[in-house]
């Protein structure tokens, strides 16, 4: 997924800029309030680097992953991992999230991907239920690219996000909603910036 194919699958200018042309066809494609919108763009162009990466990186140093992964690295085991992304996403997120063991490769297969990284075979399976898309659980890239914003949806839907949404949009309803998404406030001034800009498109 890309800003200008998702633009494409709007039926507008693919020209790569969300402005307002952008988030108001957004809003309407996927039937969404002024409010919830501002929230669902602003937190999802922040979790995506500005609709660029739909897919997780996992190209880890070895001090990367002690920092980040480390109890799944006792002792140097990091070093034989370093800057192997499928060999740590294996490792990683094994015999969870109803992945299998490390040998069996869901960890890279249902590693995380769309616009708020949908992330182990669990979530995907229920996204894929959701949408009617058995093909989704063959090929997980569609999350990466055909259903990205669809999946992050799914995750408001799910995780009851827009009823934090419809409360308005104000620094204390953008912290509650970043604190569910992010589990703390990574990167909250750029969620409040967006947010307050797409909002301005809209309302």
């Amino acid at each position: 997924m890309s800003l200008t194919s998702l633009q494409t699958k709007l039926g507008i200018l693919a020209d790569g800029a969300f402005g307002p042309g952008t988030m108001k066809a957004a809003m309407a494609y996927y039937k969404l309030t002024p409010e919830r919108a501002a929230h669902f763009f602003a937190q999802t162009a922040h979790e995506s680097g500005g609709f660029k990466v739909f897919s997780e990186n996992l190209n880890y140093s070895a001090q990367g992953l002690q920092g980040i992964f480390g109890k799944y690295f006792p002792g140097n085991l990091e070093e034989s991992y370093a800057r192997k992304p499928e060999k740590i996403a294996n490792r990683v997120y094994a015999s969870r999230m109803g992945n299998g063991d490390e040998a069996s490769g869901d960890g890279w297969k249902f590693r995380g991907r769309g616009a708020l990284q949908t992330t182990g075979k669990d979530n995907y399976s229920q996204f894929s239920k959701h949408l009617g898309k058995p093909e989704i659980i063959e090929n997980p890239d569609l999350v990466a690219t055909e259903y990205a914003f669809e999946s992050a949806i799914f995750f408001f839907d799910k995780n009851k996000l827009w009823d934090i949404c419809d409360k308005g949009v104000t620094k204390d309803i953008i912290l509650a909603l970043t604190k569910r998404i992010n589990g703390g406030t990574h990167g909250l001034a750029d969620r409040e910036e967006k947010t307050f800009k797409y909002y301005t498109y809209v309302k």
